[in-house]
């Protein structure tokens, strides 16, 4: 038995959700406390990024989770994957999931006009990806060699 099919799925020991939660708690910490970055973009528009941000990453989220459901799989990362997802939006994007994480904090910092907030979104996904992405991405090799592989190369991780 391979090391893969005895941990039942990848080897992610903190949930990824609340990385970009984190980021928000933090940039929001340092409006507050330290000093609050001047935002060049004004109400409106700064509330119609937001708000398509906002839409964009509830959509993304919603998709992915739905392929998830589609093929009676749970997508937490740390559970057992019986079938790689290569369809819908994951034909464009390797993790939407993470993907819309990063959009969602952008959109609640747009909306809360923070710029901490929307600039910790790099930091968060640098986070993910070493929490994460990279653990389940050598397991989903392990446990699916060649298609996989094959998968990898053919779909960026993020865009």
């Amino acid at each position: 038995m391979s090391e893969a099919e005895e941990r039942k799925g990848a080897a992610v020991r903190f949930p990824p959700p609340f990385v970009p939660l984190i980021g928000l708690v933090v940039g929001l910490g340092l409006d507050w406390i330290v000093w609050p970055l001047p935002n060049p973009v004004d109400g409106s528009e700064r509330f119609a990024i937001g708000g398509a941000a906002l839409a964009g990453g509830i959509a993304l989220l919603l998709i992915a989770a739905g392929l998830f459901r589609e093929t009676g799989q749970d997508p937490k990362p740390w559970k057992e994957s019986p079938e790689l997802i290569a369809t819908g939006i994951y034909r464009w994007t390797r993790n939407p999931m993470y993907l819309s994480m990063g959009l969602l904090q952008a959109a609640i910092g747009l909306l809360c006009s923070s710029l901490w907030v929307v600039a910790l979104v790099p930091v968060s996904l640098a986070v993910i990806y070493r929490i994460a992405i990279r653990h389940e991405e050598a397991y989903l090799e392990e446990k699916f060699g060649t298609p996989y592989l094959e998968y990898k190369r053919s779909v960026r991780r993020w865009l």
